[in-house]
């Protein structure tokens, strides 16, 4: 594999699975936090990052748009529920795993 294609294939995964969070919009942000130590938020901050690195400049509102697919504000008035108490609490875990 050429680097070139490296890169698409990498694009071509990373496309992918903003697809199938927008698909799984009721996979909360925190239940990715607790399984998986990163959420939508974070991939935000990766894709501003990476745009950084090829001398585009981005904010984190216009990484969110892109991995939201919609302004956070409204995806988040839409589509993200109030954290449970049983979340809460596996996340403070996650968070401090000795307790």
């Amino acid at each position: 594999m050429t680097p070139e294609q490296q890169t698409q294939a990498q694009a071509a995964a990373f496309r992918q699975l903003v697809k199938h969070l927008d698909e799984n919009k009721d996979v909360q942000n925190i239940d990715l936090m607790i399984l998986a130590d990163f959420c939508r938020n974070c991939l935000s901050k990766w894709y501003m990052a990476g745009a950084k690195e090829q001398g585009v400049e981005i904010d984190y509102d216009q990484a969110r748009e892109a991995i939201y697919g919609m302004p956070f504000a409204e995806w988040k008035a839409k589509y993200q529920a109030p954290a449970t108490p049983e979340q809460l609490e596996a996340f403070e875990k996650r968070q401090n795993p000795c307790g």
